[in-house]
């Protein structure tokens, strides 16, 4: 069974940047596509960012241009680099398959990430 741990969240003032990592313990090529997912209090988990084996990325419209998605096939692990934070990023992080017409796997911890002054 695939686990996937999510770090690298915190407490960051808007403007500011974090950058998430993903460990994904059976090989990130498993998946043809993989991406991050976030849950803001109150709401459902939405797709923020995603990226396939041949590296095309994709994003919400509401992290493009701050966001940027990444793998490392080598260390088995996906990046989210996040800029110019703002109060509306406040979520727990997730990272999963993102392959359109599969099922995602089991969610890992999350990573909390709080945008405040």
């Amino acid at each position: 069974q695939v686990q996937l741990v999510e770090s690298g969240g915190g407490l960051v003032q808007p403007g500011g940047s974090l950058r998430l990592s993903c460990a994904v313990s059976r090989g990130i090529f498993i998946f043809n596509a993989v991406g991050w997912y976030r849950q803001a209090p109150g709401k459902q988990r939405e797709l923020v960012a995603s990226i396939t084996t041949g590296g095309r990325t994709n994003y919400a419209d509401s992290v493009k241009g701050r966001f940027t998605i990444s793998r490392d096939n080598a260390k088995n692990t996906l990046y989210l680099q996040m800029n110019s934070l703002k109060p509306e990023d406040t979520a727990v992080y997730y990272c999963n398959r993102a392959q359109v017409g599969y099922p995602t796997v089991s969610w890992g911890q999350g990573t909390q990430v709080t945008v405040s002054s």
